[in-house]
């Protein structure tokens, strides 16, 4: 059975577990070379646009921050032909006007992790991708454009800075971060957004705010209960937004996410190990017959 394609895939962080009228739908969990990705991935069609659902945590949230599978998502994701992706990812904010139950769509981020893998380039092929600009600005003007078509009240641009969790910031963290001018701190985005990058995929964040972290004098600090009960309203939201930029997803990319990688590989490929070439052929397979 031919595994379906999708160019438009959507992974689902806390509240979001599902993609509401989808049609034609399918159900695949390939395997990769870096594992099994997070769940069962759900292909369907939206509209008129083929589009893959993924649950970053697993159903039923079985996956910590740490633990997501990032490689083995992308990896899959890429398998199954997409070129873009819409993450959704609960956030604290570090300002006053960003309240909770409210958007964000960040354009930088800021890297706070230490424990998890964060390239498929090891072992013999070697690749440093530009970042300077770490999410697709075709596709976050068009998550963007979609939230306020939603009616969410939505931010456009900001820092996120991306924590190792699974513990939340201490409060002298939350006011250093603060400090930084950053605008919001979760425990995901990070890796996705650097190995969609490697992967040559457009990648953007809904960050959906839940509370103010725990530098705010006069709110009390981020509770797990209070995350919960302020995502169920950003999700409708966040779901409002995503059926919007489905259909708005360009027929051809013309941005610089689509030819990302070539430069960025520094190794002679024809000296490369076979099997490391055999293992990342769908990454670099174009790039392979060049050389």
């Amino acid at each position: 059975m031919p595994i379906p394609e999708a160019r438009l895939a959507v992974i689902g962080g806390t509240g979001l577990y599902d993609i509401e009228g989808l049609t034609d739908v399918t159900e695949v969990r390939p395997e990769t070379p870096f594992g099994r990705p997070s769940d069962i991935i759900v292909v369907g069609r939206l509209g008129e646009v083929g589009i893959a659902f993924l649950p970053r945590h697993g159903k039923g949230h079985r996956i910590s921050p740490t633990g997501v599978p990032s490689r083995a998502n992308i990896y899959a994701l890429k398998a199954l032909g997409v070129e873009f992706i819409i993450s959704s990812n609960s956030c604290g904010s570090f300002k006053e006007e960003l309240k909770p139950g409210h958007l964000l769509v960040p354009d930088q981020v800021i890297d706070r992790t230490r424990q998890r893998a964060s390239t498929f380039f090891s072992e013999g092929i070697v690749a440093h991708i530009q970042f300077a600009d770490p999410f697709c600005p075709v596709l976050s003007r068009i998550v963007y454009e979609s939230a306020v078509a939603a009616g969410a009240t939505v931010h456009r641009g900001g820092t996120f800075v991306v924590m190792e969790g699974p513990a939340f910031s201490t409060r002298a963290e939350s006011r250093l971060y603060r400090s930084w001018g950053a605008d919001v701190i979760g425990m995901t985005v990070l890796p996705e957004a650097k190995l969609a990058r490697e992967a040559e995929i457009c990648y953007a964040s809904i960050g959906c705010i839940t509370d103010y972290d725990s530098w705010h004098e006069t709110r009390e600090t981020v509770t797990v209960e209070a995350i919960l009960t302020t995502m169920r309203n950003n999700i409708d939201h966040a779901r409002k937004t995503i059926r919007l930029a489905a259909g708005k997803i360009p027929e051809k990319r013309d941005c610089a996410c689509a030819t990302a990688l070539g430069p960025a590989i520094v190794t002679d490929l024809s000296l490369a190990p076979a099997a490391q070439k055999k293992k990342l052929d769908l990454l670099i397979g174009k790039y392979l017959k060049k050389a």
